[in-house]
């Protein structure tokens, strides 16, 4: 991993956008997020062509089925050059770790825990009445014994999981610097909060690739962060 930790999601379906964003903010940032809306137009090619810039590649791809079908999936995704790829922690814990093990030894395998675009009536409207806190703790806990690098969640959580899981690499979406719109997230955190609570990666998207100049809003986060 690199010692930046912003990673500017590319929410994009198009690979000429991908790759003149991942262009502009690449001296600012530490990596770039590419999710499924890139990944089902572009596919294996799109992100060769992003990696091949030399730009550190989130792929938020969250692979979530059974566990052979999940380790078949990262087998496909090894020869791409991803520095970290996600699943869903509610996989369980076999199918985390079926998962690791078919990962290539350079590629983090992290874990979601909780979207950050859920609240806790979210959680109650799918059937899930723990606590959005507790639950998180509980599938990084599930996270770790599967033997993944770490996880991701909302700037809330950040504290507890370093606490009880400190070599963790914890990805945290939804951040936001100060007066930016909330858009889908419900639990959100700026950048320099999220870093002081033990944050290893942020991944910022719209306020930095929404931006008149996307690589002056990097740079100036970057800059927030010292």
């Amino acid at each position: 991993m690199t010692a930046n930790p912003v990673f500017v999601a590319l929410d994009t379906a198009h690979l000429g956008t991908a790759l003149a964003l991942a262009a502009a903010v690449r001296p600012h940032v530490g990596g770039v997020k590419l999710g499924l809306e890139f990944f089902m137009a572009q596919g294996p090619a799109g992100v060769r062509a992003v990696v091949a810039t030399g730009t550190p590649v989130f792929l938020d791809v969250k692979l979530h089925d059974i566990g052979n079908t999940m380790a078949g999936a990262m087998r496909s995704l090894a020869g791409l050059g991803a520095a970290i790829v996600n699943v869903h922690a509610t996989a369980g814990v076999a199918a985390m770790a079926a998962v690791r093990a078919a990962a290539p030894p350079e590629t983090a395998v992290i874990a979601v825990t909780v979207l950050t675009s859920f609240d806790a009536g979210d959680l109650a409207a799918i059937g899930v009445a723990t606590p959005v806190p507790a639950q998180v703790a509980h599938l990084a806990a599930l996270t770790r014994d599967a033997g993944l690098q770490g996880v991701v969640c909302s700037g809330a959580e950040i504290a507890a999981i370093r606490a009880a899981w400190p070599e963790a690499l914890i990805v945290v979406p939804g951040v936001r610097p100060e007066g930016s719109a909330l858009g889908d997230q419900k639990r959100v955190m700026t950048p320099r909060a999220a870093v002081d609570l033990g944050a290893s990666v942020l991944v910022i998207g719209r306020p930095i690739t929404a931006a008149h100049d996307p690589a002056a809003a990097a740079a100036a986060i970057a800059a927030s962060l010292g």
